[in-house]
């Protein structure tokens, strides 16, 4: 880490950009690095044939802070809560990227195309040598450290991947599976430490020359894998290119992040989830704003809030679970220095933890919906009416529809799948394919549409609401009932911290609502029996009678992917006999 201990550079006001209004709404026009595009957004001007997200946006930001056009403060902002910091301007970010490239190619023996595994916790490390990666033409595979040796092995078989960075903590399950891989021909290790087969990045990014030339990458060409979070089979790979991840942010109009190019955004995801690229990467750094980082070991109430309160961070997003934990907090103990915008995604929030949120500390809770193959689909925008329990409008550059089973458009109010429009044109965002499996790739098409396997409704102003996923439908004496309206009303008991609602079997209805239960600390010697029928009566208060939770399992913890989605298809197994 202490390579990359630069000079700490002080916050500089930025030059007040000038405003504009663009299909009803304002617009705030950055720099030429963001109007040069308008035109295309605005169907003036075809999408270029070659794009590089290093080269056309980073290198842009650069080359305005080298002219004086853009003050030197910084692009990256790293805290490790004991004292540590790193601070990169767009500038030395290029400087290091270039350095690191050259380690990629000239070292690891990398060329343009070859694939990557990236396993890295949330040091700076990840994000420059994504930037490196990115700027070599070389695919990368984002990867959460929580993987286990198993998991490692699946991904580099599966891919093919020709390197693998990652730590000393997760070095030696990669050394266990190697042999395995006929493909792996590099390891490269982020470490102080040197380890036997290994190459060390610090030491050899250290005497790199500082010049590297950016690949000159086709729009279309892939940049990133990501392996979907698997709470239904085997992980599968979702392909992503340059166009899809790095252009789409330029022609869309994100008001979802509520960012200007002084702004300071703080994403708390892992760094193997599609989020923290978003978040935590192309869209801050189209608007020049600054991504702030902690690495968070461990993600406890205390640091995230203190954090808060210390540093200047404008928007701040996270997983449903970061505001379900940050509510069970006395709030008003905290005074946040500068926090503007809430940001939550991944799965519903419960408009009880939304409640919550705001009347302890004024702040909304904005909601985006999206999945890995598409990015965001649905967001409630800044200055957007809020609806409990919505999600909000679609997102800019997609055409999402409610559509039943032969991709016909319902109407209002009519439950079905939610689906985004792919056909006659493909939208920007969307992922290229499902490697290697051209099956699964053509079952997520239906008609004109591509289906995400949610099922939803949307009202008549546009503000599309999640049910659930397809396969979490429960179906009891001929009712369909989706899980999420029951976990949120359990939620609203003072008793309930976190709970996931699946079918479990009966011999009468065929199956009946089960809710698993985390319990609040204070409620942990209350006689279940009691509380069972307390939270039962409370459902049938808040809700149909007939959603009532005819089971109720009290556990410490729910099982969740390494996004932090709660893994409802495992309780179901399990109540199935399916394990």
């Amino acid at each position: 880490m202490k390579l990359f201990k630069l000079q700490s550079l002080k916050l500089l006001q930025t030059l007040q950009p000038p405003n504009r209004t663009f299909h009803g709404h304002p617009r705030l026009l950055f720099s030429d690095v963001y109007s040069q595009y308008e035109s295309i957004r605005r169907g003036k001007q075809e999408i270029p044939k070659y794009f590089n997200f290093a080269g056309d946006v980073l290198d842009k930001w650069s080359e305005m802070e080298k002219a004086g056009k853009r003050p030197a403060k910084p692009a990256f902002w790293w805290v490790n809560g004991q004292g540590e910091e790193v601070k990169w301007s767009f500038e030395e970010l290029g400087l290091l990227s270039r350095r690191a490239a050259n380690v990629l190619t000239r070292e690891c023996g990398l060329k343009r195309g070859d694939r990557v595994l990236l396993i890295l916790p949330r040091v700076p490390e990840w994000w420059l040598l994504k930037v490196a990666c990115i700027r070599a033409g070389i695919v990368v595979i984002p990867g959460t450290s929580q993987l286990s040796a198993k998991d490692i092995l699946y991904r580099l078989q599966v891919s093919r991947a020709t390197c693998i960075i990652t730590s000393a903590k997760v070095a030696p399950a990669v050394d266990s599976v190697a042999r395995q891989c006929p493909s792996l021909q590099s390891r490269l290790l982020v470490s102080q430490h040197s380890r036997d087969g290994w190459l060390s990045f610090p030491e050899l990014c250290r005497n790199q020359p500082a010049e590297h030339p950016c690949a000159q990458t086709s729009i279309q060409d892939p940049m990133v894998i990501f392996f979907t979070s698997g709470t239904t089979g085997s992980p599968k790979m979702t392909l992503h290119s340059q166009g899809s991840l790095g252009f789409r942010a330029l022609l869309s109009e994100r008001y979802w992040l509520d960012l200007t190019p002084s702004g300071i955004i703080w994403n708390t995801a892992d760094t193997g989830w599609i989020l923290t690229s978003i978040a935590s990467f192309f869209d801050p750094w189209v608007f020049g704003s600054c991504i702030f980082v902690h690495n968070l070991p461990q993600t406890e109430a205390s640091v995230i809030l203190n954090t808060l309160c210390r540093f200047p961070v404008d928007v701040l997003v996270g997983a449903p679970t970061l505001y379900r934990m940050l509510v069970q907090s006395h709030l008003s103990k905290y005074k946040f220095m500068n926090l503007k915008c809430c940001v939550s995604g991944g799965e519903p929030l419960n408009p009880e933890v939304m409640e919550q949120w705001k009347s302890q500390t004024g702040l909304d809770i904005h909601e985006v919906y999206g999945q890995t193959e598409t990015g965001i689909i649905c967001s409630v925008f800044k200055g957007m009416k809020i609806k409990p329990g919505s999600m909000g409008k679609a997102a800019p550059l997609y055409d999402v529809q409610i559509v039943d089973k032969n991709a016909n458009i319902l109407p209002p109010g009519q439950q079905g799948e939610i689906a985004v429009r792919s056909k006659p044109i493909r939208p920007l965002g969307f992922f290229s394919e499902y490697l290697d499996n051209p099956k699964k790739t053509a079952e997520s098409e239906r008609g004109d549409f591509y289906v995400t396997g949610d099922r939803g409704t949307v009202d008549e102003e546009g503000y599309f609401r999640f049910i659930g996923r397809d396969d979490d439908i429960i179906i009891s004496s001929g009712y369909r009932i989706g899980p999420f309206e029951v976990e949120s009303a359990l939620i609203e008991h003072p008793a309930v911290v976190e709970t996931a609602v699946v079918s479990s079997p009966d011999p009468l209805r065929g199956e009946v609502v089960k809710a698993f239960v985390v319990l609040s600390p204070t409620f942990s010697s209350t006689d279940l029996e009691s509380l069972t029928r307390d939270l039962q009566d409370h459902v049938k208060k808040t809700t149909a009678p007939y959603k009532y939770p005819r089971k109720v399992e009290f556990v410490q913890e729910l099982p969740k992917t390494v996004t932090g989605k709660i893994k409802r298809n495992e309780l179901r197994d399990k109540e199935w006999g399916r394990v």
